[in-house]
């Protein structure tokens, strides 16, 4: 008789992240399969996802060079960011001036390079302070509901009916015109965003099993909202955060081209664009190497955080 077919095996399901079910369950329980590498962590995972992004890693190492030249700038230049030289006033880009003078024969490139450590300095401040309230409004918000989910979301809703530009405009004149009121103008700016979307998550998060057994087990609403609803809130906190760094930077950069932000001789990106508007015809390089640093900065920013969003959302990889 023909021996009988022998079916093939069936091959363990594999998951988007790349390993088999089956191996997860025995890394579970068998610490050598652990350490063997065949369970992966959230962390190495997430590492994984983000170096696949070439424009993540990309963005990487632009602020990556970017923040270095800011932090070592006195290694980087020769020149000090507000000494005046009349001697070389409006020079040209050329090796002893990599991107020119300005009306006073300040080097533009270390104007550019010191202006850094203010505009990123301000942006993340101000991305701090909405990232923060707003954070706190949208778990308050989301985890209370009723009355108090309306009159936050309400005057949420009624901040977004602003420009956010014009709010911040309106907000510093209040305050009077500093980087410190720009800070804040910005970052209420900005903060409805992360209340709405906090709220979001804290709404489908706070039905989920593990909470209700936190909540039956006596702990308090601080205890739910700070160790198990916040943490699954970060993820998409920190995209957000991200992508707003940039918005900030330009929003500060703006304040400042406005004449509401830093004031002369100051080295801001936004006020070097506004010297040089002048001359834009004459000396070019007054307010064109300025905007550059803007550009690259924001780009970098916004690339980092779309490969950030693309590793931490399951769901934007096929996973579900």
């Amino acid at each position: 008789m023909p021996p009988a077919h022998t079916p093939p095996a069936l091959t363990p399901p594999r998951s988007e992240a790349g390993y088999h079910m089956a191996d997860l369950a025995q890394a579970t329980t068998d610490p050598n399969a652990a350490a063997s590498g065949a369970y992966r962590t959230r962390g190495q995972m997430f590492w994984r996802e983000f170096r696949r992004n070439r424009g993540a890693l990309v963005g990487t190492a632009m602020l990556t060079i970017l923040v270095g030249m800011v932090v070592f700038a006195p290694f980087v230049t020769r020149y000090g960011p507000i000494d005046p030289n009349y001697g070389a006033r409006f020079a040209p880009p050329s090796t002893e001036h990599w991107f020119g003078t300005d009306r006073t024969g300040r080097d533009i490139f270390t104007r550019v390079v010191y202006g850094g450590r203010i505009s990123l300095l301000v942006g993340l401040v101000a991305v701090g302070i909405s990232a923060s309230f707003g954070t706190l409004l949208g778990l308050v918000s989301g985890f209370y509901g009723g009355w108090l989910d309306n009159v936050i979301m309400r005057f949420m809703d009624f901040v977004l009916a602003m420009p956010g530009i014009l709010l911040a405009i309106t907000i510093v004149f209040a305050l009077g015109p500093s980087l410190t009121n720009v800070m804040i103008a910005v970052g209420i700016a900005s903060m409805p965003q992360y209340a709405r979307v906090v709220r979001a998550s804290v709404l489908s998060t706070k039905q989920l099993p593990y909470v209700e057994a936190a909540r039956a087990n006596g702990a308090g609403d601080a205890s739910v909202m700070g160790r198990h609803i916040l943490p699954n809130v970060f993820a998409p906190v920190l995209v957000l955060a991200t992508l707003g760094l940039g918005s900030a930077v330009l929003s500060v950069a703006a304040l400042s081209f406005l004449g509401l932000g830093a004031a002369p001789p100051t080295p801001e990106w936004g006020l070097l664009i506004s010297d040089g508007r002048g001359v834009l015809r004459r000396s070019w390089w007054v307010a064109t190497f300025p905007g550059l640093a803007i550009m690259v900065t924001v780009l970098a920013v916004n690339l980092i955080g779309d490969g950030l969003r693309d590793a931490m959302d399951p769901r934007l990889r096929g996973q579900v």
